[in-house]
């Protein structure tokens, strides 16, 4: 990337999975667009329930849990309240005991993410809360949000 020209938002080819969303009332800010932080809600939101779909999550229970140690997000444009939008995903590193998602919100049908950024989640185990390998059924399913060719 040339210095000062940032590269464009990416597209729906990016992205293994897709998670549809509503927007809240109390999403929008002062400005009349989705705060900040909603995006990274959506972003968590969206891995979370691809994790709990597949059984794979339980957030008050499951004794193997995924923490976000890192994040970040950049923004093209604007939404806001009561845009449907549409949560790309991908994984992008799969480690032993940790996964770098790619995520990117998309306005419902567009062609291009309003926003993008990652997180990388930790295996933990709950109780102690020291590392641990990424469970294999989790592995499984991640594999699948992987893109070769983007």
């Amino acid at each position: 990337m040339a210095e000062g020209k940032r590269e464009g938002p990416p597209g729906r080819d990016a992205f293994a999975v897709f998670v549809p969303l509503a927007t809240g009332w109390r999403d929008n800010d002062a400005y009349g667009h989705l705060n900040n932080v909603v995006y990274y809600e959506l972003f968590d939101t969206a891995v979370n329930q691809l994790l709990i779909e597949r059984k794979l999550l339980d957030p008050a229970i499951s004794p193997v849990i995924g923490l976000v140690v890192e994040s970040h997000c950049r923004f093209h444009a604007s939404l806001a309240f009561p845009d449907r939008v549409e949560v790309g995903v991908r994984v992008e590193t799969l480690g032993r005991a940790s996964v770098t998602y790619r995520l990117a919100v998309f306005r419902e049908g567009a062609a291009t993410a309003a926003a993008e950024g990652g997180y990388t989640h930790v295996y933990i185990e709950r109780v102690s809360g020291r590392s641990t390998p990424i469970p294999e059924p989790h592995r499984v399913a991640m594999a699948e949000w992987q893109v070769t060719s983007t």
